[in-house]
């Protein structure tokens, strides 16, 4: 009789695991384009893609709605580890890597934070980022911000200690990583260069996965 019983509950305990592999199945593999690696990708890369088609919709034309290119998905990472790991997944898939973009607030042109058949990384789900201001005798007063972080923030935080940013765009509710990518020209270009003329120093995943740390004034060959 002991017997029949464990019997009866291996079986249901197979029924339960296969209908828990069923259904993470259908969540994560509704792809559209056949092509992509979904197959290979680690569980926590493929929990935050998603192909809801509102987040697709909004992320398939640039500011200036000239250029329109449809992503496979649009990533919603949680720390910088997680586009290391979205990043090596391009670069190491059995198939041709797939494109990558990041987008910030939106408000990029001729198509940079976008990816036909790839991926887009919307910054703004970072939440481990953020903003502190630092000083020594050597540099003086400077900023530690992520790159998805607003000017507008920025600013902010650097007031309460009675600075600010040497030279900024004259919108503040860009992202930190979206002027730089651009130089970040503004208003007080002229007087005090780009945005990017006053970075001191940068972290950089490069497109094989390696997490650099760039000195802006001696690291010229990354650049090149």
């Amino acid at each position: 009789m002991a017997r029949v019983h464990v019997v009866c509950a291996y079986i249901i305990l197979l029924y339960i695991i296969n209908n828990l592999v069923s259904v993470i199945s259908t969540n994560l593999t509704p792809w559209k384009n056949t092509s992509f690696p979904y197959e290979t990708l680690h569980v926590e890369i493929a929990t935050k893609l998603s192909q809801d088609p509102t987040s697709i919709k909004t992320v398939s034309s640039d500011f200036g709605k000239l250029i329109q290119e449809t992503p496979t998905a649009v990533f919603h990472p949680s720390t910088i580890s997680d586009i290391a790991r979205l990043i090596k997944a391009s670069y190491t898939a059995p198939t041709p890597p797939f494109m990558i973009a990041a987008r910030g607030r939106g408000h990029s042109v001729g198509g940079q934070a976008m990816s036909k058949d790839g991926v887009v990384v919307e910054m703004s789900s970072l939440v481990d980022g953020g903003i502190r201001v630092c000083g020594c005798e050597s540099l003086g007063f400077y900023v530690d911000v992520s790159g998805e972080k607003l000017w507008i923030d920025v600013l902010k935080t650097t007031i309460e200690h009675g600075l600010a940013p040497v030279s900024w765009t004259d919108y503040l509710y860009l992202s930190v990583g979206g002027t730089l990518s651009n130089a970040g020209i503004s208003g007080q270009s002229f007087l005090h260069g780009p945005q990017i003329s006053n970075v001191l120093e940068m972290d950089v995943i490069t497109g094989t996965c390696i997490d650099i740390h760039i000195y802006i004034y001696t690291s010229h060959d990354i650049f090149a």
